[in-house]
């Protein structure tokens, strides 16, 4: 096998990490700060994603959830990916449409006060438009990971972090080094709250 495929994909991710940290962190920090806030006033974190990103979407409420740092014991924090179990997806999709997949979940689910965090790597997927939409109507602040220059959610998004590629891996990349970071941030924030 070809040592090419596995340098290339290191310098391909190294590289777009690299023009993340040039363009800064501002976004993360807004959005760690506005997080925090809503779990402290008993509010809950909603994601969501498609394909590698409902993974992550899953992958960084689980953080939340259980632990996100072997050292520290907690309660658990609330946090839910709306891609919910594959009866509720296909039921969805079936008699509705996939385009309102988390959608119907943040409406059933969510309330004023609550924060979303919706991945996507190209910012153009209709059921995260949608759901950006609904969370905005029901006054549930809307945060975006985002790459591919972002695509409609840019602009419908309270606060956006958009990974500087068009490689969808290296932006995925990306995405779950930023969200464990976030997740780090939020964590820090609410323990330091409940201290007081």
């Amino acid at each position: 096998m070809k040592k090419k495929y596995f340098e290339d994909a290191f310098s391909t991710s190294i590289h777009v990490k690299e023009l993340c940290l040039e363009q800064g962190f501002e976004s993360l920090s807004m959005m760690a700060s506005s997080i925090a806030e809503s779990l402290k006033s008993s509010g809950k974190l909603m994601l969501c994603g498609n394909g590698g990103s409902a993974a992550d979407a899953q992958h960084l409420a689980a953080e939340l959830l259980v632990r996100l740092r072997p050292h520290i014991n907690r309660q658990p924090i609330p946090a839910l990916s709306l891609a919910q179990d594959i009866s509720t997806l296909t039921a969805c999709a079936n008699d509705y449409s996939f385009d309102e997949i988390f959608e119907r979940n943040l409406v059933a689910l969510g309330r004023p006060g609550d924060c979303l965090l919706a991945i996507t790597t190209s910012g153009a997927s209709e059921n995260i438009i949608r759901v950006i939409n609904a969370a905005k109507n029901h006054q549930i602040k809307a945060f975006a990971f985002l790459g591919k220059g972002g695509g409609d959610c840019l602009s419908l998004a309270d606060c956006s972090f958009l990974v500087p590629s068009h490689n969808t891996a290296a932006i995925q990349e990306a995405h779950i080094t930023a969200g464990h970071a976030l997740m780090e941030a939020v964590e820090d924030a609410v323990l330091a709250d409940r201290e007081n």
